[in-house]
């Protein structure tokens, strides 16, 4: 197990940790939170030997391998897949060795090297990496593409796929979900929740933590807190804590006001009953929830647009793409005020062309485009956060957009962003991914939009700037599209979906959990969602329906036991193989050709059995689905 036992840990003359304790189990999956700069990556550092405690102790299994993402990626010429693979030294260096005692014939060494190949997974190395690689959006024909072909972002998804494919003890991931969408983020969510190793998780997305951990360790005050549970029920366990040292109202009530509010308006309409529903359970939750916020240092809100024109953007049959390139075509979308769209969609789909047209960065390439005079767009986009003056400092940037303004009003205003005393004041050059990005939300709100467009604002916000954020947009006035990772904001703050697929953007037809169910799919068109009848079948007509639904899954059964069928029968090959990879003579120079023979159909099989099985796990998924939705159908 990994134990922190009364340890003090520094960064320069910061003190980040004093006197702290904590356990972490083997196997267990713990989520580190924590303000920005409280000392979670430097946590991950003491536990790869990067820095040491101040005093205390901490003792973790000498013979744990321990894999964390790597954060730097050089712009070599290696395509992806081997980059990925090079990740695993263990296997490259069996792999090199290998080849050395091939040339020197040496045949017991070439049979030791083989079983131990054979251990870390050498014979189906390839088509695993592939597998990481396309989760986490990479198309098959671009693996083969050298590291350098591609952009920051997109490395550092390959540096993740690198921990991935490595065996571990311990796995270290460093806010993984920074640089991919919602596709990738539910397929890491999915393989993370299948790994069996030990699980250090630093991330703020609260629906990505209640999805993969089992425990939460806070850094709060200079100690590590630990909570039994997901994030859900940390909230609820530390909600408890701070209720009996105080009660703070006051922000509470006017949160709550915020939810009443929609519920109000929107309640009783059937195109808005789901996320109203979702407002109701947030307010059900307020009561307990809001003290874990009571202390959050970021408050802000969104003023009065000058102008709320109606409607802010018009297109008819818009195309629009990049050079000759179509990307999105046959556009229809009026933006009103009150306009509360997520754009959900694959990597790639368009989601971010989408964005950039709506506020300006493109042109359409044909089709009717209008919007009103009195247009004020706010775009946050990470690629702002470069556009920063580094000598500048968040004071200047600030009134740069208001001469007239007095400093002291703009220091209040940049107080409810973090920024206070000093901090006003400092450049913007050595600040982090995460001040970066709360300034460029600052300058946004500051301009008083009646359109915004959000394009991934959470990434590097810690957890009580999002939830500031989530406050804050819900009592904006105007129109809004989002494009986000985080499940929890998408489904707080948006009234409408529309999903960017085929060139295509249309309403989509359910919610996050519908969208999470075509994704893992493959569905080109998400389900309708079922309601439960009020009315329960009669005996006569369950037994009608039972028959209809055996029938209609029957191919998919039938399948399930093929694909079991299949399983079996190259389990048997591969005992084969091995028996025949146990005996020494098979090693001999003499019978090289069989060997590789048997090792490239042992190989081959491997690999087939792991699609068979991947094959069956979905095919099993999708039958539980049908079941609960015959469930829900029938009334059972």
């Amino acid at each position: 197990m990994i134990q922190f036992s009364d340890v003090s840990l520094m960064r320069g003359s910061k003190v980040l940790l004093q006197q702290a304790n904590a356990t972490v189990y083997p196997g267990h999956k713990a989520g580190l939170i924590g303000a920005n700069g409280c000392g979670k990556s430097s946590l991950f550092a003491l536990i790869k030997g990067e820095l040491h405690t101040e005093q205390g102790d901490f003792n973790i299994p000498k013979n744990w391998t321990i894999v964390a993402v790597a954060q730097e990626t050089p712009a070599v010429e290696r395509s992806a897949l081997d980059y990925v693979i090079d990740g695993d030294t263990q296997y490259r260096k069996l792999q090199a060795q290998l080849v050395e005692a091939e040339q020197a014939h040496n045949g017991e060494k070439i049979a030791h090297l083989h079983g131990l190949l054979e251990h870390v997974g050498a014979y189906d190395i390839d088509a695993r990496a592939a597998t990481i690689l396309a989760g986490l959006g990479f198309a098959n024909d671009v693996m083969k593409n050298p590291v350098s072909a591609f952009s920051g972002g997109w490395r550092m998804r390959l540096n993740l796929a690198q921990a991935l494919l490595c065996h571990s003890d311990l796995l270290l991931l460093d806010e993984p979900t920074n640089h991919l969408d919602l596709d990738a983020v539910i397929w890491l969510e999915k393989w993370l929740q299948r790994y069996t190793g030990t699980l250090m998780l630093i991330s703020h997305d609260k629906s990505f933590l209640d999805s993969t951990v089992n425990e939460i360790i806070s850094v709060e005050q200079q100690q590590l807190i630990s909570y039994t549970g997901n994030y859900d029920a940390y909230e609820k366990q530390r909600a408890e804590r701070l209720r009996l040292q105080s009660l703070q109202y006051a922000k509470q009530q006017d949160q709550i006001a915020h939810l009443e509010s929609f519920i109000n308006r929107f309640g009783a309409k059937a195109s808005k009953a789901k996320q109203a529903q979702s407002r109701v359970k947030q307010l059900a939750k307020m009561e307990t929830l809001l003290p874990v916020m009571a202390a959050s240092e970021f408050s802000f809100a969104f003023f009065t647009p000058p102008k709320l024109p109606n409607p802010l953007i018009k297109m008819e049959q818009v195309k629009v793409g990049y050079g000759e390139t179509v990307i999105l075509e046959k556009l229809h979308l009026n933006l009103v005020p009150g306009s509360r769209i997520g754009l959900l969609g694959k990597n790639g789909a368009g989601k971010s062309t989408l964005i950039k047209l709506l506020a300006g960065e493109k042109s359409p390439m044909e089709g009717i485009y209008e919007t009103s005079a009195g247009l004020r767009i706010g775009y946050f986009a990470q690629h702002q956060l470069e556009f920063l003056r580094g000598d500048d400092s968040a004071m200047a940037h600030i009134q740069r957009l208001d001469k007239k303004a007095t400093e002291q009003s703009l220091r209040d205003y940049l107080g409810g962003f973090g920024f206070r005393g000093d901090n006003a004041l400092s450049k913007v050059a050595p600040m982090s991914g995460g001040e970066k990005a709360r300034l460029v939300l600052a300058l946004t709100v500051y301009q008083k939009p009646n359109l915004l467009l959000l394009d991934e604002p959470t990434n590097h916000l810690d957890l009580d700037m999002r939830h500031a954020l989530n406050m804050a947009l819900q009592g904006f006035e105007g129109a809004m599209v989002l494009v986000s990772h985080d499940r929890f904001l998408l489904t707080s703050v948006c009234d409408d979906f529309y999903l960017v697929d085929s060139k295509q953007v249309q309403p989509f037809d359910g919610d996050l959990d519908d969208y999470k169910a075509w994704i893992l799919k493959g569905d080109k068109a998400a389900e309708a969602s079922t309601t439960k009848s009020n009315v329960k079948p009669d005996r006569k007509n369950t037994k009608r329906l039972e028959a209809e639904f055996r029938q209609a899954t029957k191919p998919l059964r039938k399948s399930i036991e093929q694909f079991e069928k299949s399983m079996a029968d190259a389990h048997k090959k591969l005992q084969k193989f091995e028996q025949q990879l146990s005996d020494t003579n098979i090693y001999s120079a003499e019978n090289k050709v069989q060997l590789k023979q048997i090792l490239s159909e042992q190989a081959t099989i491997k690999s087939s059995l792991e699609e068979t099985e991947m094959a069956w796990l979905d095919a099993q998924e999708h039958l539980e689905i049908k079941q609960q939705q015959f469930a829900l159908e029938s009334g059972e």
